[in-house]
Formats: C-alpha cells, structure tokens, sequence
C-alpha cells in the first residue's frame, strides 16, 4: 500500500468526515451488504480496514491496517487488526471465506498483487467484495478535481468498474455481481440510499467477484 503518514496523522480528521456525512457511510455500508455471504459463522476479512467503520458495521472481525494510529482506533471497535499491507498478507492460504476491500485500492502499490493475495487467502468459492469510487461518475470527478487540496486523495488512484475487472480476471476471479450507491452529488444526499443492481449510475460501486 501506499505511505499511511496522511492516515496515520490526520485521524479526526477522517472520523469527522463520517460523522458529518453519515447518510453516505450507511449508504455505502447497504451496498456493500447486499453483496456480503450471508451464510453464519463465516470468517471474514477486511483489508484497509482505516479505524474500523465498515468493519465494526458489517459485522467483520478481523481486519488488516498498515497505519499505527488507525489501527488502534479499530481496535477499540473489538477488531482484531493485524499491521500488514494489502500486497503481503499474514495468513494461510484458504484461510477466508470472504475479503472486503472498501476504499483502500486507492491506496495500494499494486492491483495484481493486493486481489492475486486476497485469492490465495479464500477458500474455494470464496468472494472478494471490493467497494470503490467509480473515476468516471459525478463524485469520482469531484475527487478528481481536487485532488490537489486533499490530504487523502493527494496520493490516491481511482478506477473504473471495466479496469477493475480486468485485475481481477488477471488474479483468477471469474464470476461477478454488481450493487451502486451514491446517487447525486455528496452535498445533495440527505438520506440513506437503497442500493441497485449493475454500475453507471452511482457514484460507489461494489463488486463481489468470486473464484474460478
């Protein structure tokens, strides 16, 4: 993953911003659980896990998170968080039944090698959930434009659903579902938004993209 040093310093900052945009975090929290096993007593992991938000909301408890002061904050949600990166993950081969990645591929040093680790991790017919910020809708321009005056978009990189895809064909996923969020701009959301099917519409996209 990219340096953590924007993460690891500004962690107000980045508790603040959900608190005030509460209606986008659940919003992005349905999406993302309607792609989610729903069978019990899976073991689940979340890469980039930041302070634990999506984690602590979905259910998720156990997570991985490079950044010292994220971490700490995770683990006081009850996470059981272990310091690596994306690229080079601490654990046995078929040791998930699912990964989720939420935001974090913005940050990674390497696509091929983050979703290439998160395959070797799952289990057969396991799934990777990965939730991004389309490049090519409304608020993924946004982010775009001001990259430059943001703490932590200076550094990051945002996609599109079709290069997504590919990365994880290259990893060995070959079965895909899709759910989007995020309708409008950030400013005009004033409530939790009921997720669709497919992408190019909403703004947050999630993929759930399952093993060979």
């Amino acid at each position: 993953m990219l340096q953590t040093l924007p993460f690891n310093d500004h962690v107000a900052d980045y508790e603040e911003w959900f608190d005030k945009h509460q209606f986008i975090f659940q919003s992005e929290v349905l999406a993302i659980r309607e792609l989610l096993p729903k069978e019990e007593n899976l073991r689940g992991l979340e890469i980039g896990t930041g302070t634990g938000r999506f984690a602590d909301a979905l259910g998720i408890k156990e997570a991985v998170e490079p950044a010292d002061n994220m971490r700490k904050a995770a683990m006081k949600r009850g996470i059981k968080v272990h310091d690596a990166e994306a690229e080079h993950l601490p654990f046995d081969n078929n040791s998930f039944d699912y990964v989720l990645m939420a935001f974090c591929i913005s940050y990674f040093n390497s696509l091929q090698l983050a979703f290439e680790e998160a395959y070797r991790l799952l289990k057969h017919g396991g799934s990777l959930i990965v939730g991004f910020i389309d490049n090519e809708s409304m608020i993924g321009k946004e982010y775009e434009a001001r990259r430059k005056f943001s703490v932590f978009y200076k550094d990051a990189n945002f996609y599109s659903p079709e290069t997504l895809i590919t990365e994880l064909k290259h990893a060995g996923f070959d079965k895909f579902l899709f759910v989007q969020t995020l309708f409008g701009s950030l400013d005009n959301i004033e409530e939790a938004q009921v997720p669709k099917k497919g992408f190019g519409e909403g703004s947050f996209v999630v993929i759930k993209a399952q093993m060979k």
